[in-house]
């Protein structure tokens, strides 16, 4: 069986004009007319194509039309330009058939269904218009990350998913262990891990941050991506147990360079989504969040604004918006008083930069004044917090007495330290949620809707 694609198919079909080809799909709908019938068949592209069945022409035609909704089918036949109708073009088919048969109990019958049944049938629900939309989506913006820093000469790491290090306290973390839990081998009256399976007690990573760090002092220039794990009992839109991170390492690189690299990132990865994505993205702006595309470009188009955090606390303080969470010198910023910067106050992404030190991982360069690091958090309209980063501590004095100064144990971090006893420079990094980044191109709200399988609190399916 030799087909074309409809993908491939949409994109030149005046040169298949008169041709016969044959495609492959399953029945999205189908129209009788006892005499001639109208199949719509989709393979996957986010464009479906309509195939006319005439009765004299095909001999199963009676088998064909009684077909239910998800079948699947093999059609033969000529390519038939249609400028005055709906869509391009059609196939007058000379040979169908059907390949598989669908259950009446197809759950994809009708138009309509909320995201929250469809979030019940995570098997099914790709093969329906918004998902397959943010789905390709998703696929196509992993490839542009990978195509950039590709084009860059980063080095694309693989860092351990199991880990015994929790990499700043970034979140809970799930237990490895192969330990009978029922009944598990104490020592002083505590689990002995030393009889588990790597010696000691082990976790899911929350960041491949700190074993990358390794390897980037080797080659200069590495990314990693892949799946990250939090156990947080955090039960919101935006948290989920298990999610993909993409973490860009970059040595001889202070704050600045890396805030250029982070802005011609993203706006890279934006541009590359809406050319090869332009029918899910005006299906998008259509139907789920109407102002999507204008924010694109905004961000494309615009010189991102670069703020320090003690002038966004003054500028909070003497907004006169009163918001939910107080805004002090000393605290993490929530959504709303990121959200109030970026659309309200500039109107474009921000970069947040200069924390205080007491509210940053331990890894991050401390400042001259004493009191902040040199973290920086990319900020953009419709979602708030991006992008985290910042220059590592470079200085091994510095990190020792920070790492003491958290309670941290030194002989943890050993490992990691070697990067600062053997030719240690300035370096910088940061950390993409890609769920987060998905959401943002496709205006979904719920991190459910970008995961093909959700892990969330108290919820796991397959």
């Amino acid at each position: 069986m030799k087909r074309i694609e409809l993908r491939d198919l949409f994109k030149n079909f005046e040169a298949f004009d008169g041709k016969e080809i044959t495609v492959c799909g399953w029945l999205r709908s189908v129209r009788d007319y006892k005499n001639i019938a109208f199949l719509t068949l989709n393979d996957g592209a986010f464009k479906s194509v309509q195939v006319v069945v005439e009765q004299n022409k095909i001999k199963n035609y009676d088998d064909i039309v009684k077909q239910n909704v998800g079948a699947s089918f093999e059609a033969k036949g000529k390519v038939i330009i249609t400028p005055n109708a709906q869509q391009p073009f059609e196939i007058n088919a000379s040979e169908v058939k059907v390949l598989g048969t669908s259950d009446p109990s197809y759950p994809l019958q009708k138009k309509g269904h909320t995201v929250e049944f469809l979030r019940s049938i995570p098997t099914i629900r790709p093969r329906g218009n918004l998902f397959n939309a943010v789905f390709r989506i998703r696929s196509v913006a992993a490839f542009a990350i990978h195509k950039f820093f590709n084009e860059r000469n980063f080095v694309y790491v693989h860092t351990p998913i199991i880990t015994s290090s929790d990499c700043e306290g970034a979140g809970e973390m799930f237990q490895v262990t192969t330990l009978n839990m029922e009944n598990p081998p104490k020592a002083n009256g505590k689990i002995d891990y030393s009889q588990d399976f790597f010696g000691k007690k082990v976790s899911l990573t929350v960041s491949g941050q700190l074993h990358e760090e390794t390897l980037t002092h080797a080659f200069g220039k590495t990314y990693t991506f892949g799946p990250t794990f939090r156990a947080e009992n955090s039960n919101t839109s935006r948290h989920a147990a298990e999610f993909w991170m993409m973490e860009p390492e970059i040595c001889f690189c202070g704050l600045e360079e890396l805030m250029d690299n982070e802005e011609e990132m993203v706006k890279y990865c934006i541009k590359y989504v809406m050319e090869e994505c332009k029918d899910e993205l005006e299906f998008l702006n259509k139907f789920v969040d109407k102002d999507l595309i204008k924010r694109l470009e905004n961000i494309v188009n615009s010189k991102f604004v670069r703020l320090d955090y003690t002038d966004a606390i003054d500028i909070l303080k003497k907004s006169g918006k009163k918001f939910e969470y107080k805004v002090e010198w000393g605290v993490d910023l929530q959504s709303e008083h990121e959200r109030y910067l970026t659309e309200e106050v500039y109107k474009k992404p921000v970069f947040l930069k200069n924390y205080p030190k007491e509210i940053k991982a331990f890894y991050m360069r401390q400042n001259d004044d004493g009191k902040t690091v040199a973290a920086v958090d990319m900020l953009v309209p419709g979602i708030g917090e991006l992008i985290g980063g910042s220059q590592r501590e470079e200085r091994l004095e510095k990190l020792l007495a920070r790492i003491k100064e958290l309670g941290l144990k030194e002989e943890d971090y050993s490992w990691y330290l070697d990067t600062r006893r053997y030719g240690t420079n300035v370096h910088s990094g940061y950390g993409l949620g890609f769920e987060r980044f998905v959401m943002y191109l496709t205006g979904i709200s719920n991190i459910r809707d970008v995961e093909l399988f959700p892990r969330t609190v108290g919820s796991i399916f397959g």
